[in-house]
């Protein structure tokens, strides 16, 4: 008896094994963080500065009209500044930003978020209409600066195309 369940659990066990190794396929139509439909949505994973002391992370979804001529991307993220020293130790805050480009690939920053508070994160979220891309980029900067430094390389969230 007691060979039974042993055997019933490793056969639970090596099926949940199998179906969480399996890569999870987006459907046409999911349901986003938010709780309402998304043509396309999903999580992206932690996004790094340079020094790897700051990062972001979070979810997208886009939303396209009947035509599929029109769109709204919605970004929710986390930024965390993972910098322990101080202002005098030289210490810096967690940044942001994200670019996105329209249809005809033209680029423009939408959106950047400055975070001071090791170490804790600080959420946000924003809103774009009729893109065609976005990306990311997380660096770090001076609690009295506007000059982002430390920067990681663009990381690249969304792609129409690759719908």
């Amino acid at each position: 008896m007691l060979k039974k369940i042993a055997t019933g659990f490793l056969a639970v066990a090596a099926t949940s094994a199998v179906a969480l190794s399996l890569p999870s396929v987006a459907s046409a139509s999911t349901v986003g963080a938010a709780g309402y439909d998304n043509d396309y949505s999903d999580y992206w994973s932690p996004v790094y500065s340079k020094n790897g002391l700051a990062k972001s992370q979070g979810w997208i979804g886009v939303s396209w009209d009947e035509d599929g001529e029109s769109n709204e991307v919605t970004v929710r993220g986390r930024l965390y500044d993972l910098d322990n020293r101080d202002e005098d130790e030289g210490g810096k805050c967690a940044f942001v930003k994200f670019e996105a480009s329209d249809f005809d690939h033209d680029w423009s920053p939408v959106y950047s978020k400055k975070y001071c508070g090791f170490p804790g994160y600080k959420k946000f979220s924003f809103s774009e209409n009729d893109v065609f891309s976005v990306r990311v980029k997380v660096c770090q900067i001076g609690q009295h600066s506007n000059y982002p430094t430390k920067c990681g390389r663009w990381e690249y969230l969304y792609t129409a195309e690759s719908e």
